[in-house]
């Protein structure tokens, strides 16, 4: 890792149904868990409301954690236009929430991350987090996949970028 202070990141695999997050702390060689869930909005609500309960959720866990940056997917390719649209509108809410709080952003597509975790850009989810969960010494692979997603983003982001 190329950090030489402590850094505490905030990751986000960026989502509509389920946006998952993570936060982990790392500095030089070194990498810890701190805490990871999902973000779940109901098909049943408004498009609007759901961004709306995003943008809330992402604010109130920055509140909570006050991450030193954001780390967050982009979208890379996407077979359905539809999916493509709404999850950048989440995404969209989400980089809102960070610029408000005046967070650095950094960005990274599924490949960047791959590369960064395993070491193999074409590695398969289940090798991702295997490494996570070796990565970060935790006893069980984190579930939901979104919040085990987010992880590998915020280790990506520490192994990856200098601050």
């Amino acid at each position: 890792m190329k950090n030489s202070k402590e850094q505490l990141v905030l990751g986000i695999d960026p989502g509509v149904a389920s946006v998952g997050w993570a936060v982990v702390r790392g500095k030089n060689d070194s990498v810890s868990f701190q805490q990871a869930g999902c973000i779940k909005t109901s098909k049943l609500d408004l498009f609007g409301k759901r961004l709306e309960l995003i943008y809330q959720a992402i604010n109130a866990i920055i509140k909570k954690y006050h991450p030193d940056v954001i780390a967050i997917e982009q979208l890379f390719f996407y077979k359905n236009v539809k999916t493509a649209i709404a999850v950048s509108q989440a995404r969209g809410v989400i980089l809102l929430a960070a610029e408000q709080a005046g967070l650095p952003i950094t960005e990274f597509t599924p490949l960047e991350v791959k590369q960064a975790v395993c070491g193999y850009g074409r590695a398969e989810k289940q090798q991702i987090q295997k490494m996570i969960k070796v990565l970060l010494q935790l006893e069980k692979i984190p579930q939901p996949d979104d919040a085990a997603d987010a992880l590998a983003i915020a280790v990506c982001s520490l192994i990856t970028k200098e601050y």
